[in-house]
């Protein structure tokens, strides 16, 4: 009967040492899959990606003298970045997808924990577009939260400094609205890149829409945009343009 217990004993702790060998290499498994995941991400989000920008001809030169320079409102949340915090129970991106970012953020004196994701491109979509427009970032989000993300899209090169927040969009039925007279009162000069309708239903003709992004890294929408932009800034009144896109989100 000794022997019984003791060969059992000894069985047990086989099985034990096993199941923690495989406890260990599963953790160790998960680990090697965060790190590859994330440095895949980073590779697709900083790869080199041109836009042909030839140096302006005289003609075009004289043409933009004429012109004034336009102001590009930019919002965030599903246009340039997408992000998720503690405590939601289904987030939209898939589990063990590594953020580009987290935040902590202060909010009614509870610290929420931010994890943020950037649309694919995004920083060379900034640095491309601070060079033809003056960048303005218009959010719904509240101002802790707002501010912090595009400090971290702006990356210390001031390009981002104009900023407005939930306090200076409207309240209507629909929720948020954004009025642009608030950043000009000339419309002609100024323009709102945004994924949804409801925040530019007061200057239709004045939005480029953009499909919602939440986590694909093979989203092209903000490169396949820049064709249009380089071409915006020569207009005298953008809505002559953009009142004839029908409203339709760039994919």
């Amino acid at each position: 009967m000794r022997s019984l217990y003791l060969s059992l004993k000894h069985f047990i702790g086989n099985v034990m040492g096993v199941r923690a060998v495989c406890l260990v290499f599963c953790k160790i498994w998960t680990l090697l899959g965060y790190i590859i995941k994330k440095n895949l991400r980073t590779a697709i989000q900083h790869q080199t990606i041109k836009y042909d920008m030839q140096p302006l001809s005289p003609l075009s030169i004289e043409r933009l003298n004429l012109v004034p320079r336009k102001v590009m409102v930019l919002d965030l949340d599903e246009t340039l970045i997408h992000s998720h915090h503690d405590g939601v129970a289904r987030p939209t991106v898939k589990p063990l997808t590594p953020p580009d970012f987290v935040l902590k953020v202060t909010i009614d004196r509870h610290l929420v924990r931010f994890y943020v994701h950037k649309r694919p491109h995004v920083d060379y979509f900034l640095d491309v577009i601070s060079q033809w427009y003056d960048l303005v970032v218009f959010t719904a989000s509240m101002e802790q939260y707002g501010s912090a993300v595009t400090d971290k899209l702006d990356r210390n090169k001031g390009i981002l400094n104009r900023r407005y927040y939930r306090q200076h969009c409207k309240v209507d039925i629909g929720g948020f609205s954004k009025d642009l007279t608030v950043i000009s009162p000339d419309l002609s000069k100024v323009f709102i890149l945004d994924n949804s309708p409801s925040a530019y239903r007061g200057n239709p003709d004045n939005a480029i829409p953009i499909v919602s992004w939440f986590a694909d890294p093979s989203d092209t929408a903000l490169l396949n945009l820049l064709p249009i932009l380089d071409a915006l800034r020569f207009t005298n009144d953008v809505r002559s343009i953009l009142g004839r896109n029908l409203h339709r989100p760039v994919l």
